[in-house]
């Protein structure tokens, strides 16, 4: 599932051709992907012109004339400027020049339109990427669940996800088992510098095209060709020669080293 670097990449490479653009019409062709009216959907967006394009965790958001544009790209969603619609576009807009494109394998994203910023966007944690260390130690000492499923809770923090918890958590040497109140001030302070860089290095690589992944202009990422832990089950830790071990908690597979990574 593209993550906060992923989204931001595609915020990125879409705004500079998309914002001051008119939607001249727009086609939807999957109940999933749209659960509101597609007459009405269709209303809302035909003729608006696109103020702004800007990341709010996972969510695409796009400030029209008159209300907000949601797009979530799921595990397969892909947002393609000036690209020819193919067998599995879900959503085709129509602009004064040109085409943005929804294209989505496997239904699992959401394109809808609100007044306004959406309600459960709204209710979502500080992003991952400008939560301020003293305010992320705050929340830390607040909570006493395990470290990395409370870090992929999109309402404690928004934006992480799978990969980038993993990385998170081996360059700051703590276990994804550990519990959140007990990490000390250096270990907290470690971990939220390690997020911060591990999001940064993400984003300047353009994310990490492990699957399906592709900015809106059709390019992947190379960031997958830094991991050091995520995917590399059973390979030695570049720090100490151990081997990747990959666990499930709380049903995600979860990668670290056993020794740099001690509980």
């Amino acid at each position: 599932m593209p993550e906060l670097p992923e989204v931001e990449t595609v915020v990125r490479t879409l705004a500079p051709k998309l914002t001051g653009r008119r939607m001249i019409d727009a086609q939807f062709f999957s109940h999933h992907v749209v659960r509101q009216k597609f007459a009405m959907l269709r209303k809302h967006v035909r003729n608006q012109t696109v103020q702004s394009v800007r990341r709010h965790g996972k969510f695409i958001v796009l400030q029209l004339d008159e209300g907000i544009l949601s797009i979530h790209l799921g595990m397969t969603g892909k947002l393609l400027v000036d690209a020819e619609p193919g067998r599995h576009a879900r959503a085709i807009f129509e602009l004064d020049e040109g085409l943005l494109v929804y294209d989505d394998i496997r239904h699992f994203g959401r394109i809808e339109w609100s007044p306004g910023l959406l309600e459960r966007a709204a209710q979502l944690g500080p992003d991952a990427l400008d939560v301020s260390l003293p305010d992320f130690l705050k929340l830390l000492k607040k909570r006493h669940s395990k470290i990395k499923p409370l870090l992929m809770n999109q309402r404690f923090l928004r934006g992480m996800g799978n990969i980038y918890t993993d990385e998170a958590l081996f360059q700051a040497r703590t276990h994804p088992g550990a519990i959140a109140s007990s990490l000390s001030k250096e270990r907290a302070t470690r971990l939220h510098h390690a997020m911060v860089d591990i999001l940064s290095a993400a984003i300047r690589l353009k994310g990490s095209s492990i699957s399906d992944y592709v900015d809106a202009a059709g390019e992947r990422g190379s960031f997958q060709l830094q991991h050091q832990v995520y995917g590399r089950a059973g390979e030695p830790c570049a720090i100490c020669g151990t081997a990747i071990r990959r666990i499930v908690m709380s049903q995600r597979g979860t990668h670290y080293c056993p020794k740099c990574q001690r509980s």
